[in-house]
């Protein structure tokens, strides 16, 4: 806590002196105009967004007359682009003279693809017009017109990634990102890792109601983040500044389900402001259970959520926003009472219950020292705990983690970019099962220092490259052995270790996009790699004192086709992945290729094609499309000819990635009427046996196909009505072998908002 305390002291002498510093002010220019749709009316709500080539310089949104103001501007050269779903407008150049006030009109057309910001695929904001990676960006607006419950539900619609739950809400939810295992994905909230030690994420508890948007950027991103950015990156960004505005959602539906929650954000002055408030409640499956006849009670589930975040803006250079998280959930879990292909099922378990506690906190640090140069700096703290009491007693499990990350951007010229800086990283585990001889918990702990850097270049409005690189220092801190435990371990002295993790994209548009262009084609190239080092349990009950990070290689290639302006989008992207030094267990069968009880000696592909098409040709009727091929295979082990770890052979799937899974999404608006349905399915995959894990054997689950359907209806312009039917068809299926899904569930509710 001194290095805390004593970072906390520089950060702000720093700020004092950026204030000052900024006290100084320049001869500024000016931006106002207004917004109207394709048939002329003023637009409220649309955010507009002022760039140059290589980075975002300003953000505001239009009021309820359409207009907007950019003011205290450096004089230069900019681009000027509108954000608004269902629309978008052409790139407008700008060139500012000093002190010159620009007055300009923006009419929007109707699109399959909105423009977006982009935190998560550089160092720098960026539109996503100008982003060269795999990346899918689904909005506020999406998550409501379709009532989205909660973010595993909105990855859903992604292609390439496959969700996986073991039962119903609460149920424990995996990820895994084009055939990559599911600790391979890094999450963030407002820029805060929210993985626990190792990557472990559970998908299935974070709430909508304050996302502004979820940024999915699909393969590895180690280059910009490190560890644990092995497959994906997913980033959520919630609602923060703008028009002032209150929501409050309260929704009641079968399976003893409630949800109650309360949103606000908005700005004024030099402040902006966001929070959040969140209850659901559900008993879940109560019927009888399948393999065993008993009456499943205690898959009951309560989540409870709050956020809250204020940023204080006292220049037009400087910006000092703090976010502060809490989540608690806690429910029953029966274990597997579906499939049961081994006949082991004896009983449903009605003992155990658990939950995680979930505290998370950051200060962030804008700066710009001049038109050409950023500063920014980031302080977080978090603590992930899980807790479970059932037949064997209790289990505590917790993950803290500091980070300390500064960054320096500089505009060398128009086109031309670089960041520079360094991340901190202080981590620890404690846990019930990780003890000394004397059975008491001993943490452990690990430093991570990333050194990174990036290039940006913006070739002629047609080429778009982005290179970067990072060396991460990883150190393991002492660890005291057990040799009481079973398997004993014995004592690791500290051990630290570099790795280099680079990374490229590139993105050209065959034509130049123009105001007369009917659409336009992009190419896309990625590649990459990633690591992910040893989970806490890995480096507790092993033998090896030199356990590795385990690393993935990913190269893809895309196509982007624009149609009709824009109102039809079609992409295609063929991936290919490599996992190598994977950690297993050696067990007899690998000593030749190992002395130690677990090692890196494991290795897989994955290899894949994703296709999604978005047509919006009016304002009435939207349509999303996506369908995923994936080929996973379990490679031999290291050092071995044919063997692979147990239970697989050599040229098996990976489990719980299916070979074809897809979905379609039709939204309908008219009037003050929206409506969805959505059609979903994948086919047959391999998985473990419920009960033992891999232990007890591999069997084939099969394929499904749900449908759900929703309306909202606007009673007013504060007011609105809406439901909505999931799995519609009743179908009894199972996203993980033995578990299953809930039937038909239907909910109602209420929304009350101001503006």
């Amino acid at each position: 806590m001194a290095h805390t305390t004593s970072s906390s002291k520089i950060l702000l002498l720093a700020l004092g002196f950026l204030v000052i510093l900024n006290s100084v002010r320049v001869r500024a220019s000016e931006i106002e105009g207004i917004v109207v749709d394709p048939e002329g009316r003023v637009t409220e709500g649309a955010r507009i967004l002022l760039s140059d080539h290589t980075t975002i310089k300003a953000i505001t949104f239009t009021d309820e007359n359409g207009h907007f103001s950019l003011a205290n501007l450096d004089p230069g050269q900019y681009e000027l682009r509108v954000a608004l779903s269902g629309f978008r407008a052409d790139t407008i150049a700008l060139k500012l003279a000093a002190e010159e006030l620009l007055e300009i009109r923006i009419q929007l057309r109707i699109s399959a693809i909105a423009e977006s910001i982009v935190v998560s695929a550089s160092h720098v904001d960026l539109p996503l017009s100008r982003v060269s990676d795999s990346i899918d960006i689904i909005n506020a607006a999406d998550l409501k017109a379709r009532q989205i419950e909660t973010i595993s539900d909105a990855l859903r619609m992604v292609a390439g990634l496959t969700v996986t739950s073991t039962g119903g809400r609460g149920g424990i939810t995996s990820l895994f990102p084009r055939g990559g295992e599911s600790n391979f994905t890094l999450v963030l909230i407002d820029g805060v890792r929210v993985n626990t030690f190792g990557g472990d994420y559970n998908f299935a508890h974070l709430p909508v109601a304050d996302i502004e948007r979820i940024e999915i950027v699909r393969g590895p991103q180690s280059a910009l983040y490190g560890s644990d950015a092995i497959g994906a990156v997913i980033h959520i960004v919630t609602r923060h500044g703008g028009p002032p505005r209150s929501e409050a959602t309260i929704e009641t539906g079968n399976f003893g389900t409630n949800r109650l929650s309360v949103a606000s954000s908005g700005s004024t002055g030099l402040w902006s402001w966001g929070a959040m408030a969140e209850q659901l409640e559900t008993e879940g499956y109560t019927g009888t259970a399948s393999s065993t006849g008993e009456r499943v009670t205690n898959n009951d589930y309560l989540r409870q959520d709050l956020s809250l975040s204020g940023s204080w803006s006292p220049n037009r250079g400087t910006k000092i926003r703090g976010n502060f998280r809490l989540g608690s959930n806690e429910g029953g879990f029966p274990g597997p009472f579906g499939s049961d292909p081994a006949g082991n099922f004896t009983t449903v378990d009605r003992i155990t219950r658990g939950g995680d506690d979930t505290h998370l906190f950051s200060v962030a640090i804008r700066n710009r020292w001049t038109s050409a140069v950023r500063q920014d700096t980031q302080l977080t703290q978090s603590v992930l705990g899980t807790e479970f009491n059932g037949p064997f007693g209790q289990s505590v499990a917790e993950t803290s983690r500091f980070s300390v990350r500064t960054q320096t951007t500089i505009d060398v010229r128009k086109n031309l970019g670089i960041s520079l800086g360094a991340e901190l990283q202080e981590e620890r585990i404690r846990s019930t099962f990780i003890t000394v001889n004397t059975l008491d918990p001993i943490p452990i702990q690990r430093r991570l220092m990333g050194y990174f850097s990036e290039l940006r270049i913006d070739a002629a409005e047609r080429l778009f490259i982005t290179s970067g690189l990072r060396l991460e220092h990883t150190h393991r801190h002492h660890l005291d052995g057990n040799p009481a435990a079973f398997p004993a371990r014995p004592t690791f002295n500290a051990e630290s270790g570099f790795v280099i993790n680079p990374k490229i994209s590139v993105g050209y548009f065959l034509q130049p996009v123009t105001k007369r262009s009917r659409g336009w084609t992009r190419l896309r190239l990625s590649a990459g790699t990633g690591i992910r080092p040893p989970t806490g349990f890995e480096i507790a009950f092993t033998d090896n004192p030199k356990l590795k990070s385990e690393r993935g290689r990913s190269v893809d290639l895309g196509i982007e086709q624009a149609f009709l302006g824009g109102a039809l989008m079609i992409q295609s992207t063929v991936f290919f992945n490599r996992y190598d030094d994977l950690i297993v267990a050696v067990g007899r069968s690998f000593r030749n290729a190992s002395q130690f009880r677990t090692d890196n000696i494991a290795n897989a592909l994955a290899r894949g094609i994703e296709v999604s098409a978005v047509t919006r040709i009016n304002t009435s009727l939207e349509t999303r499309a996506n369908y995923t091929w994936l080929i996973t295979e379990v490679l031999a082990v290291d050092g071995t000819e044919k063997q692979a770890p147990s239970p697989f052979e050599v040229g098996d799937p990976l489990i719980r990635r299916p070979r074809h899974q897809g979905n379609i999404d039709i939204l309908l608006t008219r009037g003050r009427f929206q409506g969805y349905a959505r059609f979903s399915g994948r086919g047959r995959v391999l998985d473990v046996e419920p009960s033992l894990g891999a232990f007890g054997g591999l069997f084939k689950a099969p394929g499904y196909f749900t449908m759900s359907i929703g309306a909202n209806l606007r009673m007013w312009s504060k007011f609105e009505l809406f439901g909505r039917i999931t799995n519609m068809l009743n179908r009894q299926y199972e996203e993980t072998l033995g578990f299953p899904a809930l039937g038909r569930s239907a909910v109602v509710g209420v929304r009350v908002a101001t503006r």
